[in-house]
């Protein structure tokens, strides 16, 4: 064997043996030394490991991974001897690149994810959303002093409000379903934002998805969430 031909099956086998995929997840942990970041995703109601990489030194990390669809992914991270650092951050996951930024002291809340088209609609809801959230924690408060100080107008008036918040977050959240009706994110966000929401009105957003929302992962499980209340 002549050492040209050699160095051409080494190279090709080391080319066999190099990970494919269709996701390249790439980004830096400031701050962070040594520790094991893990690629997650709920499978069958359980959060399981996808993939992992030993940090040692270098804070940037890659990961080149096959999805099959767009589906929300987690990236968590686990530091030696410092549990309390321990923590996830979701993104929305599909084909091409997607980088995040983040730092070891606050893991989820300083993380910043471009690349995904479903992620940047995803934190567009999830900015307003936090707006309800905060909105909703004031009441709740207002309405728990209204009712310790025994004012049954101010209780009633409290009441109101909550109900009036939540009857707006819905319209909004059903809004935005169906303003992106052709992103996976639609699906996702009546499931985890909605999903008790009344069967007629879930239904009627659901008939607004376009084929491939309907059969995405999402759009698969709202329909079998409507199927189940039909039936009862």
């Amino acid at each position: 064997m002549t050492r040209i031909t050699y160095l051409l099956l080494v190279s090709f086998l080391i080319i066999s043996c190099s990970k494919s995929g269709n996701l390249t997840l790439t980004g830096t942990v400031k701050g962070l030394k040594k520790g094991t970041l893990y690629v997650q995703h709920i499978q069958d109601t359980a959060l399981v490991n996808i993939d992992s990489l030993e940090i040692d030194g270098d804070p940037e990390f890659e990961f080149i991974l096959d999805i099959k669809e767009p589906e929300v992914y987690y990236l968590h991270l686990s530091k030696e001897n410092e549990s309390g650092y321990d923590d996830r951050i979701p993104f929305f996951a599909e084909e091409g690149a997607i980088n995040i930024t983040t730092s070891l002291k606050n893991f989820e809340g300083f993380a910043a994810v471009i690349g995904s088209e479903n992620q940047m609609y995803w934190q567009e809801f999830q900015n307003m959303n936090k707006q309800f959230n905060d909105k909703n924690l004031d009441l709740i408060k207002g309405s728990f002093e209204a009712r310790q100080s025994g004012v049954q107008e101010d209780i009633v008036a409290y009441d109101d409000s909550l109900q009036s918040l939540l009857k707006r977050k819905y319209l909004y959240t059903g809004n935005f379903a169906a303003v992106h009706k052709d992103k996976e994110v639609a699906p996702y966000l009546l499931l985890t934002q909605i999903p008790d929401a009344a069967t007629s009105y879930l239904d009627t957003l659901y008939k607004t998805f376009p084929r491939k929302t309907k059969q995405s992962l999402y759009g698969k499980q709202v329909k079998k969430l409507l199927e189940e209340r039909k039936s009862n």
